[in-house]
């Protein structure tokens, strides 16, 4: 690899041709663009562990042995914050590539606080909910330090699972 070549400038490459690809579908079947993504869950057995179906992968998510768990997988809350560190590290892919923006390497880091108690039905809070979620975004490039603030700009806008967590959004249990 030349000296001016970022360690993804290849990968980058093909993102940005996958990236007008689908700019060039969604132009002509704006429809297209709109897609159902489906998960599932169920308990296996007596272990308590839930294989965890997410598109065609199966990952065991499982509670820690304080609540009876084997810790054989994530928690769901930690699955949760995995799915939005991942999905901030792919947002940076994509606006690198279409910024034309260098990368050698992303990592995000995420962290939450949950109060396990409201999920035992205990403490003053009724409803469990994550809070004070936040996350740091390591970015090495030899690009500007400006062009990086426009890469970290350009994701919090376009990180969907960031902004499913940080809208309010319709959740409802069907029959």
């Amino acid at each position: 690899m030349g000296e001016n070549m970022a360690k993804l400038d290849s990968y980058l490459e093909r993102k940005r041709e996958a990236i007008a690809a689908r700019q060039a579908d969604w132009t002509a079947n704006p429809d297209s663009a709109l897609v159902t993504i489906k998960a599932s869950s169920a308990v296996a057995g007596i272990t308590g562990a839930r294989p965890t179906r997410m598109g065609e992968t199966v990952v065991i998510s499982d509670s820690a042995p304080g609540l009876a768990g084997h810790a054989l997988g994530p928690t769901a809350p930690e699955m949760l914050l995995g799915s939005l560190a991942s999905c901030l590290v792919h947002t940076y892919l994509i606006q690198a590539a279409m910024l034309h923006i260098p990368l050698d390497h992303v990592e995000v880091k995420v962290s939450g606080r949950l109060d396990y108690k409201p999920v035992l039905g205990m403490g003053e809070n009724p409803i469990p909910v994550m809070e004070d979620i936040r996350y740091a975004a390591t970015v090495d490039s030899p690009a500007e330090a400006a062009d990086i603030e426009r890469i970290h700009a350009a994701v919090e806008t376009a990180c969907p699972v960031l902004n499913t967590i940080r809208q309010p959004v319709s959740v409802r249990r069907e029959a």
